[in-house]
């Protein structure tokens, strides 16, 4: 065993703690310093899933012939670590006699074990920090104690993680939520404004043109007034649908707002015949039968105005804008020739 003087203890164990910045960093030199504190050869922590009834070793510091696996995961009900939980027993150097029954220490060659439980502050069990050896050996004065206090340090380390993986968690679902629209599932007018933005920033490096389709769903006040808003909402989440689903590669579809929508793409030379062909497959896309959960509507599609954003355009409002002028030069002909 390394022999390690208070001063050095103290001056480690302070190191371990300023200088941890993850999980592992904390446990690895506290195991280290574990082994020389207890005098025994292996030192390790586990973490343990009682609803599924296993023990996985997470870290193990092995200095001699007593080597327990980093990484295994054992039965719950047949560890050391649950039979010392259950009688209270904190350390023994006789396992055999205490703990004749348990394969894996008969397998592993325990003699002389020790460990104490980690949990957090509202005190679920998370895990357990153990030593051991294959010979019989007691155990250092203080031990005990240190083993409590790293465990402690390991349990607030632990709820520090989860604590911040459930933020992440969290801003990813709210960051989700403020970028799309509830009733349609789509982007919304934020997350459109942004992403033509990088187009647009996009294009200045890399050349080609983006295009902007205004869609705007003519008739769907009387789709409201006649079947109501639920009725309504369905339509608009099936207009959706159609739009997203007749997409090339890199489309992207946003609600804006109310019954409008915008599309934005990207096109390599000016074609026209690549514009006419845009036009025909948002055009057929949200025109004709479509069977909603309550209703079957015929619906003669939307009026859709379509832009490039000019060479030296930068604003993504000042380009909706424009695409919405040509959504409502589209909306007057359709008005003109149903008159005609």
């Amino acid at each position: 065993m390394q022999t390690v003087t208070q001063q050095d203890f103290l001056a480690n164990f302070a190191d371990s703690i300023v200088q941890a910045k993850s999980l592992e960093d904390l446990v690895r030199p506290l195991l280290e310093l574990l082994e020389a504190v207890t005098g025994l050869d292996s030192t390790y922590m586990t973490t343990i899933d009682e609803a599924e009834g296993v023990q996985h070793v997470v870290y193990a510091r092995n200095s001699r012939r007593l080597v327990i696996p980093e990484g295994i995961t054992v039965p719950w009900h047949d560890t050391l670590c649950k039979r010392a939980l259950d009688e209270g027993r904190a350390y023994t150097d006789d396992v055999a006699g205490c703990w004749g029954d348990s394969d894996a220490a008969r397998a592993l060659g325990i003699a002389t074990y020790a460990s104490t439980p980690i949990r957090t502050t509202d005190g679920t069990l998370q895990g357990t920090l153990c030593a051991a050896s294959d010979e019989r050996k007691p155990l250092q004065p203080g031990a005990e104690r240190v083993l409590r206090l790293f465990s402690h340090l390991i349990g607030q380390q632990l709820e520090r993680e989860r604590l911040m993986q459930a933020l992440q968690v969290a801003n990813k679902q709210l960051t989700h939520h403020s970028l799309t629209d509830s009733v349609t599932g789509l982007p919304n007018r934020r997350a459109l404004l942004d992403t033509l933005a990088r187009r647009l920033h996009l294009r200045d490096r890399l050349g080609g043109r983006v295009w902007v389709a205004f869609i705007d769903l003519d008739g769907f006040k009387k789709i409201n007034d006649d079947y109501g808003h639920e009725v309504g909402d369905q339509f608009l989440a099936v207009m959706a649908r159609a739009l997203a689903n007749c997409h090339r590669g890199d489309d992207f579809t946003a609600r804006l707002g109310g019954d409008e929508f915008v599309v934005v793409g990207n096109m390599d030379v000016d074609d026209d015949n690549s514009v006419d062909a845009l036009m025909a497959r948002m055009q057929d896309a949200t025109r004709g039968r479509f069977q909603l959960e309550s209703q079957t509507l015929d619906y003669e599609g939307p009026s859709i105005g379509l832009v490039f954003a000019d060479a030296d355009e930068r604003e993504p409002e000042a380009i909706i804008a424009r695409a919405d002028a040509a959504m409502y030069a589209a909306k007057r002909q359709r008005k003109a020739a149903r008159t005609a």
